[in-house]
């Protein structure tokens, strides 16, 4: 007989948490209010910012270690575009084995911090047939494939809301400035609806078919996990999506890793200096 007495697992871990606020409390010289979350092959926007402090991830209290090639495991503490920002390079997926609690920690642990402005970033593979390896994708909305949610557990009001509305994830407001950056430095920003799968696996033809139909422009294996969280932690989001690749049965290539890391480090400079305009606006 099924014991029914058994209280529901939590969200995170309140200690880890707690310990874990603590250990970068200790050494973070700034408290920024912004974040940005680096996706595949992104990682280098870090290395351009200035007075930069590093915590690598292994060290803090609870953190999930990153596995994946691109994703070097460090929270850079520094200035970019005359602000103090933190750049994470620690991001995790569920697909390394992670509960999907666990890719939602770091979001919770910035949160502890005082951060109340996120901007995420991704890899992903494109289904709008007018877009091409190399595009930057403004995300407008998303679509949660990965059927699972961080913030399924034992519910703390301190950690966001019980049930956050999912109505405008993405700030409108910061989209609007996304926009107009994009704008000034004649940068080409598409938008598009975003779908999250759990991976590690590319997504078959049918797959891809069955995404195009529910109305998504691009794949990926990130992202809205860390957005639910950061949506129920009341920060406010913006989310840009580098197209590395078209999807499966869209081209006649094989997908690998190496094509999608290959191409954001292509795209590398026009990224930064998308960021650097909009973090200066945001910030």
């Amino acid at each position: 007989m099924a014991n029914h007495s058994q209280s529901a697992l939590p969200l995170v871990d309140s200690a880890l948490l707690s310990a874990a606020k603590a250990f970068l409390l200790e050494r973070i010289s700034a408290r920024p209010r912004l974040a940005i979350i680096l996706g595949s092959g992104l990682g280098q926007f870090a290395e351009s910012l200035s007075r930069s402090q590093v915590i690598a991830t292994a060290t803090i209290p609870g953190y999930p270690p990153s596995t994946v090639a691109g994703h070097a495991g460090r929270w850079v503490f520094g200035t970019a575009a005359g602000r103090n920002i933190l750049a994470v390079q620690g991001r995790v997926h569920a697909y390394e084995g992670y509960t999907i609690s666990s890719v939602g920690f770091p979001v919770h642990l910035m949160a502890e911090v005082g951060i109340n402005r996120l901007i995420v970033t991704n890899a992903s593979g494109g289904l709008n047939l007018q877009f091409n390896a190399g595009d930057l994708m403004l995300i407008d909305d998303h679509i949660n494939l990965m059927f699972a949610n961080p913030l399924r557990g034992q519910h703390r009001k301190e950690w966001g809301e019980r049930w956050p509305d999912m109505h405008a994830p993405y700030d409108p407001e910061f989209q609007k400035t996304a926009l107009e950056v994009a704008d000034e430095l004649m940068i080409p920003l598409r938008r598009g609806v975003l779908c999250g799968g759990k991976g590690p696996s590319y997504e078959t033809a049918a797959e891809v078919r069955m995404a195009r139909l529910l109305g998504a422009d691009a794949l990926t294996m990130s992202t809205v996990p860390e957005v639910l969280v950061a949506v129920s932690r009341h920060m406010r989001i913006l989310g840009l999506s580098c197209v590395t690749n078209m999807a499966t049965g869209l081209t006649p290539h094989k997908l690998d890793h190496l094509e999608v890391t290959e191409t954001a480090n292509r795209i590398s400079e026009r990224f930064t200096q998308l960021l650097n305009g909009i973090i200066k606006k945001l910030a």
